[in-house]
């Protein structure tokens, strides 16, 4: 990352040292529209910042320090005193010394330089309209490359800016929009925010305007985009599920959303989902849908809205005092967002809670079982620690543990608890202590042991039924065994046994479907926990631990039970118990507990009965990646020709239209390997073939096409003319995905010169690139980048920015080459290049890939092997 890394010693002796009033920020844009070609448009250039900030200090005669990212600082006045800026300015901190015990003034003058990498002002042009369209993106440490700051999130101020912006644009800040004067936008001072919630939005974007009334007051909405995607901006639903957060955040939260107005802006080529900046919250517009999606991307849609709507109140109302409790911040706006989606009153996903067991909770146990796996309660030392923190730990096992604490203590006591946790720490700053201080006062829980085994340890618990059954099929003993299986090594925390709240369910097979017919609901603590409650009643036909989802476990069935879902899987009558065993099954295969063809036999007997589409989705990704990464090679090719045969048959039987046949179709693209199968997929494209209700729009011509790329059927014609057909930002960063996956070495070196010699391209052009390069079909062509990454990698990390590094750090890594060579090749890299501690640890997250995989596939061969 640029500039020195700020400790969180630092960041506490400075918090005791100053109290922070006002920003003044003065910024002109004016500049941003001049030249810039869309495919590097953000490279070079920069704008004036001129900072004023007030600030108290608590010693005379103090030292410290405000942080800046800037090629050029020109003046720095400290209580009217100027200082030598080629003095006080090194690397990314202007020294303040001398400092006055009360009032100080300081003003820094700077040129600050436009980003292509997502991170401080980003600028792109799009190809459309060759119009500039700029946003800020400032979460962890990127306010500084804006305007001077305190950049952390204890010393909150209130920020007022004022920008000179080229004709025609439209500016947006956190504060409301003023009238501009000569191209002038001077916004009034926000509340009391921290730096990495500040927000600035510009350029000729169009928009849509509304309200919210809430009880008696009015709080003005806006939806943004760029003009080339207005055609296909749903406002109407994007204001939908936004009043709906807003009617039900304000009721559980009880208390009033904290700013004046509320815009949702969809920015170009935004690195994360969304991002909380208050009142102004930013989005990647690759959710203004330009092709037929699935309910399952409006359902993740509007997850993302819900989650940063959250966010206004827990986080930017209330913030962390340091990142170790990013967790927590990002934990309660999953988990809020989902309890929203599931229980708001017209909420069109009230089965929200499957998608989390199938998504989100997937993605923490994959977390946590990596050698990187931590404590939810991170140690953040410095800012390159909590980088590397926004994972699969922070916002899904954080978020699945917030369930199982609502569990625990119960939702409205939950909810009484965050009410007074909101009212006593209104635009201030907390710790973890404040809100389960708050949640023991309304509960009247003793939550320290709770959090103790909870939140300061690691690892994922494993709960197995054990039961016995006489004669007659009547259960005589059944009790809950608890694991704590061992952490990988070098992981941080403990394993340890954990109090859960769950519950088992019952489960009988009635009229071919498997319905529950008896629910218990019980604390499990310690190795074994008995359950007398269903000692005494007829064995059914599934007992099911962890029923609707309230703990963090991974959980197995006994052996009649799983017999029973081996063969009726997709027979449960409600869609959460499918996920839960879906889940279930697929924990088993990474584990190498269940073979991949296995696997594959499973899904392809119960995914044609699977109703949630979210659902379907998720066991298409799996499958293919079991398939790529997970299946014995000497068996592989036959895997993926079974799947891909069933993948067709599914996509023809698919009701017309509908979202099933949608999601067939991209994953026979992704996977057609025959000639007659590629044929089909150049008949799809040109028209020559059609199959029923099958839309062949924009999105879905280019998943065609590159797989005909891929495969070799598609050349730079077929390309280009595809390009010429979709001349957007999204139609050029398909262009260069179909070309980096071309199988030439040609193709190959291109697509890595342009990523890792050259450090020109955007962002989203250079992930578009990466995947593109990496085909798990084309092994032995990629074989020879293994060596040119391990040479290439801790270069690039010292020379690019974090999110672009981190991009061809994990990207680029030979994962599809799945031998003890590469093992062994990380092994030495890592023993000799001696990378900093963020580096080591993407590297190290992805060798456990290659260690994983061939355990599964040395598990997938020992299956042939039986009968």
């Amino acid at each position: 990352m640029p500039g020195t890394n700020l400790t969180r010693d630092e960041a506490q002796r400075r918090a005791r040292l100053l109290a922070v009033e006002s920003y003044e920020i003065e910024l002109d844009l004016s500049s941003a529209q001049a030249g810039g070609a869309p495919a590097e448009s953000g490279g070079g250039g920069t704008f004036r910042s001129v900072t004023t900030v007030r600030f108290d200090c608590a010693e005379t005669g103090a030292e410290t320090f405000i942080d800046l990212v800037a090629p050029t600082v020109h003046k720095v006045v400290l209580n009217g005193t100027a200082l030598d800026p080629d003095e006080v300015f090194k690397d990314s901190r202007i020294a303040l010394r001398s400092l006055e015990a009360g009032p100080n003034d300081l003003v820094v003058v700077a040129d600050c330089a436009y980003t292509n990498t997502g991170e401080g002002l980003h600028r792109f042009v799009d190809p459309v309209d060759q119009q500039a369209y700029l946003y800020t993106q400032f979460e962890v440490p990127d306010a500084r490359r804006v305007f001077a700051c305190f950049e952390q999130p204890d010393l909150k101020a209130t920020f007022q800016f004022t920008v000179k912006a080229p004709e025609g644009w439209t500016v947006v800040s956190n504060s409301p929009a003023p009238e501009p004067k000569d191209h002038v936008w001077r916004f009034e001072p926000t509340p009391r925010i921290s730096s990495y919630i500040t927000a600035l939005i510009a350029g000729p974007y169009d928009s849509v305007h509304s309200s919210w009334e809430g009880k008696g007051r009015s709080v003005p909405l806006g939806i943004y985009c760029r003009p080339s995607l207005a055609e296909h901006l749903d406002s109407d639903a994007i204001f939908e599920v936004t009043r709906q957060g807003f009617d039900w955040f304000e009721e559980k939260f009880d208390y009033a959303y904290p700013f004046a107005k509320y815009d949702q802006l969809f920015v170009p080529e935004f690195n994360a989902g969304a991002m909380e900046n208050a009142g102004a919250v930013t989005i990647r517009d690759q959710y203004v849908f330009r092709s037929k999606v699935t309910d399952a991307a409006y359902e993740t849609r509007a997850e993302t809205i819900l989650h940063e709507l959250a966010h206004m109140w827990f986080g930017d109302l209330v913030t962390m005092e340091w990142w170790n409790d990013l967790w927590l911040n990002e934990s309660f706006a999953t988990y809020t967002s989902i309890a929203c989606q599931a229980h708001a009153p017209g909420s069109k996903w009230p089965h929200a809670w499957t998608t989390f067991a199938n998504s989100m909770k997937t993605w923490a146990y994959r977390q946590d079982q990596l050698p990187s796996t931590h404590p939810i309660m991170a140690e953040i030392r410095d800012l390159d620690d909590v980088l590397v923190n926004f994972d699969g730990i922070t916002y899904a096992k954080g978020a699945s543990v917030l369930k199982q604490l609502v569990a625990y203590v119960g939702m409205d006591e939950f909810f009484r608890g965050v009410q007074t946790y909101f009212r006593r720490h209104a635009y201030g700053n907390t710790r973890l202590t404040d809100l389960l201080g708050a949640l023991e006062e309304t509960s009247g829980r003793d939550l320290k042991t709770w959090s103790k085994t909870w939140l300061e340890t690691a690892g994922i618990n494993v709960l197995r039924p054990e039961v016995t059954v006489d004669a007659s099929g009547v259960v005589t003993s059944f009790a809950v065994r608890q694991e704590a299986p061992a952490l990988p090594a070098g992981a941080k925390g403990e394993s340890v046994l954990r109090p859960h709240r769950i519950a088992i369910g019952s489960y009988a097979l009635e009229g071919g479907k498997l319905v529950r017919t008896g629910r218990v609901e019980l604390d499990v603590d310690g190795e074994l926990t008995e359950v007398p409650e269903l000692v005494g009643t007829a064995r059914p036909a599934v007992f099911l631990l962890n029923d609707d989802d309230l703990s963090y476990a991974k959980v197995r069935l006994d052996a009649e039970s799983l017999a029973t879902v081996t063969q009726h899987l997709g027979d449960f009558d409600a869609s959460l118990p499918r996920a839960l065993c879906w889940a279930s099954a697929w924990d088993m295969t990474r584990d190498g507990e269940l073979a991949t063809r296995d696997y594959l036999d499973l899904v392809l007997s119960g995914v044609a009965k699977e109703s949630d589409i979210g659902v379907v989705q998720s066991l298409h990704r799996q499958v293919k990646l079991a398939l790529d990464l997970y299946a014995d090679p000497a068996w592989r090719e036959t895997g993926l020709a079974k799947w891909t045969e069933a993948a067709l048959e599914q996509l023809r039987a698919a009701a017309p239209g509908s979202d099933h046949q949608l999601a067939w179709a991209r994953t026979f693209a992704g996977t057609a390997r025959t000639d007659e199968q590629l044929d089909l997929l150049s008949g799809l494209l040109d028209g020559s073939e059609t199959i029923e209700g099958l839309a062949v729009d924009t999105e879905l011509r280019w998943a065609l096409l590159q797989r005909l790329a891929a495969t070799g059927r598609a050349e730079e014609p077929d390309i280009a003319a595809e390009l010429e057909r979709d001349r957007t930002s999204a139609g050029e960063r398909h262009a260069v995905t179909a070309r980096a996956a071309r199988p030439t070495p040609e193709a190959k070196a291109d697509a890595w010169a342009s990523v890792v010699e050259s450090d020109k391209l955007p962002n989203a052009v250079q992930e578009a690139v990466i995947n593109g390069f990496v085909q798990s079909d084309q092994r032995e062509l990629l074989a020879p980048y293994t060596a040119k990454y391990f040479e290439a990698v801790k270069d690039v990390w010292a020379s690019r920015s974090y999110e672009m590094a981190q991009q061809i750090a994990v990207g680029l890594y030979p994962k599809v080459q799945v031998t003890q060579e590469t093992l062994d090749a990380t092994d030495a890299w890592l023993a000799s290049a001696e990378p900093n501690a963020a580096l080591r640890r993407l590297v190290t997250e992805s060798r456990a890939g290659i260690e994983r995989a061939l355990t599964a596939q040395a598990a997938d061969a020992a299956a042939a092997d039986q009968p």
